[in-house]
């Protein structure tokens, strides 16, 4: 039996490569019923929950994925500390999950918890997909000493035989390290090591020699592993002087030569990958590729408005008849108004563009699954090299389009300091999800498809996805010439190429995109009910208050007429605290096209973007005329006029402001992840300083450029 506790249950850990589907069999196993937290000393999330494995409770805990369990990164030990328990609690059982279609370079991994005497089950995923060839289980359960069971996440193939297996490997003595044969220099350097890890580690036999082979492939000048003692970086590097720098070569190309030789016959072919290979041809293409990934974009894009639009305007409705209710039950009066305009008006403005969420996370999901998401990355890696950034950024600057602060913390993966900083500074760049009301907000009202559709040699064109995606290639564009100014001064450091595994393509789960669109819609609704309400309430308050005195109207009986009362609400408006503040940056924003009305919807964004919608529906709320209360927040955008009579909103201006959206530093969580993230108040201050300095830069030029050239 295994030695643990009679008072708990016992803990699996799922270890595996990333895209073995290890996260979807965490989910099947526990019905997606994971606590989330981070593992102590290290701002890595780490997801447990429990399960019935075996017939026996247990507790899992999701490992984040690593190809190795050599490490560079206080993040990627993390793999190393989940199996021998540094710093939390040892398994009593690895799981470890391996893609069935590259059998062979996921066994390394194997390979090294079998060295370091891990009790483990290998999960052998994706068997569906290699039926005309699977990999022999027999022989790589006799080959390693555990049990391998074919399996399949996504049809909950061999489900019944891993439980089985799983059962027995708890009940079982833990079965005997493998011991591989290395050179004679890395044996020597194995031999002076494992004394002085003994000593410091307390662990004995072959786990100390283990140890040893792993910190000479992990500890070197630029590693930043936490928690290592100096003397045995001291002795590293002196095996190092002793033995040759290559040591970590050979330690790595003994064991790929030991699975050539030994686990080979046991893998079987993949015939499904002809497939993706073909279809790899083209998606993979310089020019062909580019040309699939702008198409399916724009696809994404426009579905954003053609779909999502009856959707948007059902929320609209509810809102409406919310309104109502709470006017005729509260009335006139100052609970009314702030249920009615301060509570209902300004979230439920930004209520509204859920559908448009959900949609764009259900593409994300479905590109994600399916596997094309690192074709992307693969096609953008030339161009991130351009201009300094390492290719793992893609995947955080990709996040960036759902939400930054995620997006920041995935930099946490990334080996060195520099490639971490670099990519935060230009993460916030990438135009997020809550960019995408304002975006929305700003192109429905001013470009709509009866007065804007471009036309390609007489092929009518979808205007308002290729504005949307306009957008988005802008963004896009100004983090990579971002990227590119402050990795060259600011962040200087030498390029190191990209390593990226491309995973099969096949059709996405459901329940994983599911669970994705509900994750985020979840995340957008609390921060709905809380962040956004609480800007949006205090921004009511700035907007009533100081409240002008009513006008005197003559005679005392005569109400006043519909244009006295909009004259009356413009003053008010004017005269409130957040008017105030609005005419007195008017100055600073008024070369960008902006009135002191737009000013006063930016210094709410500044909270959060799509306060900006809400701060808006308030300004256009309280200082609108009495009866037109009905009007939708872009039509009533799109009706404002200067004092000469001239538009508020043009095309122009319409660009312009997304522009400063685009750009601007516009999001407090995010300075306070980054905040967080960098130990200190230096980088998210350059981030602050930067981003709307850039923003601003930029709006004029658009602006000033686009009136000099007649686009008023």
């Amino acid at each position: 039996m295994n030695g643990r506790s009679a008072d708990r249950p016992p803990l699996v850990a799922l270890v595996g490569n990333p895209n073995t589907g290890k996260s979807l069999l965490f989910n099947r196993l526990t019905g997606s019923n994971a606590r989330v937290g981070n593992y102590p000393g290290i701002t890595v999330e780490r997801r447990t929950a429990g399960g019935v494995l075996g017939g026996k409770p247990v507790e899992l805990l999701d490992v984040p994925g690593a190809y190795s369990l050599s490490a560079r990164s206080a993040e990627e030990q993390v793999a190393i500390r989940s199996l021998l328990g540094w710093g939390v609690q040892a398994p009593d059982l690895a799981l470890v999950v391996v893609d069935s279609t590259q059998l062979l370079r996921n066994l390394y991994l194997v390979l090294q918890i079998r060295e370091l005497g891990v009790p483990c089950v290998v999960a052998l995923n994706m068997a569906d997909e290699v039926e005309g060839a699977p990999p022999d289980q027999a022989a790589l359960t006799r080959l390693f000493g555990v049990p391998c069971v074919a399996v399949s996440a996504r049809t909950r193939h061999g489900f019944d035989a891993l439980h089985e297996a799983v059962g027995r490997a708890l009940d079982a003595a833990h079965p005997s390290a493998l011991r591989l044969t290395y050179p004679d220099p890395v044996e020597a350097a194995v031999a002076e090591l494992s004394p002085l890890v003994s000593a410091l580690w307390q662990v004995q036999g072959t786990r100390a020699r283990a140890l040893a082979l792993w910190a000479l492939t992990s500890l070197d000048g630029e590693d930043e592993l936490v928690d290592i003692p100096p003397e045995l970086r001291e002795a590293v590097a002196a095996a190092m002087t002793h033995g040759g720098e290559d040591l970590d070569e050979e330690i790595i190309a003994t064991r790929y030569a030991w699975l050539d030789e030994h686990a080979a016959h046991a893998s079987g072919a993949a015939p499904a990958r002809t497939t993706t290979e073909r279809i790899d041809a083209v998606l993979l293409h310089p020019v062909g590729g580019f040309a699939v990934f702008v198409g399916v974009m724009l696809m994404v894009f426009q579905s954003l408005f053609s779909w999502a639009d009856p959707f948007i305007g059902v929320v609209e409705a509810l809102m409406e008849l919310l309104a109502q209710g709470g006017r005729a039950l509260f009335g006139q009066g100052f609970v009314g108004d702030l249920l009615v305009e301060g509570v209902i008006g300004g979230v439920g403005n930004v209520v509204v563009f859920l559908p448009q969420i959900l949609l764009l996370f259900l593409f994300i999901g479905i590109l994600e699954d399916s596997g094309y998401m690192a074709r992307a990355a693969y096609l953008m890696d030339r161009v991130m090299r351009s201009v300094g950034l390492h290719g793992r950024a893609f995947v955080p600057m990709l996040s960036g389009y759902a939400c930054a602060v995620p997006a920041v913390m995935a930099t946490r993966t990334m080996e060195r300091q520099r490639d971490r900083l670099l990519t935060m500074m230009v993460v916030p760049l990438m135009s997020c999800s809550a960019r995408l009301p304002v975006y929305t907000l700003i192109i429905a009202a001013l470009f709509p498809p009866e007065t804007f559709s471009p036309h390609l040699a007489g092929i009518p064109l979808p205007g308002q996805g290729l504005l949307m995606a306009g957008m988005y290639l802008f963004s896009t564009v100004m983090a990579l010439l971002a990227a590119s100014v402050i990795g060259r001064t600011v962040l200087k450091g030498p390029k190191v190429p990209l390593i990226l595994e491309l995973p099969p393509l096949r059709l996405p789960a459901a329940g994983s995109v599911l669970r994705l669109m509900w994750s985020r819609a979840r995340a957008f609704l609390s921060e709905a009910g809380t962040v956004i309400l609480a800007c949006t309430v205090l921004l009511w308050g700035l907007l009533k208050f100081p409240e002008l005195p009513p006008p005197d109207p003559e005679p005392p009986a005569v109400e006043l007429s519909v244009e006295q009362q909009a004259a009356y609400d413009a003053a008010a408006l004017e005269h409130s605290a957040a008017g105030r503040l609005g005419k007195a940056i008017e100055p600073a924003i008024a070369p960008l096209g902006f009135d002191w009305k737009i000013g006063v919807g930016l210094i709410g964004a500044f909270a959060a973007r799509e306060v900006f919608v809400s701060t808006m529906g308030l300004v256009y709320g309280v200082g609108g005329d009495v009866d037109e209360e009905s009007v939708s927040l872009r039509e009533s955008m799109a009706r404002q006029t200067h004092a000469d009579g001239t538009p508020v909103y043009t095309p122009l201006v319409g660009i312009s402001l997304m522009v400063f959206i685009a750009l601007a530093a516009q999001c407090m969580s995010t300075l306070a992840v980054v905040k967080r993230e960098t130990h200190g108040y230096r980088w998210p201050a350059f981030l602050f300083v930067y981003m709307t300095g850039l923003a601003w830069m930029t709006s004029l030029l658009v602006f000033q450029l686009g009136s000099a050239l007649g686009f008023g």
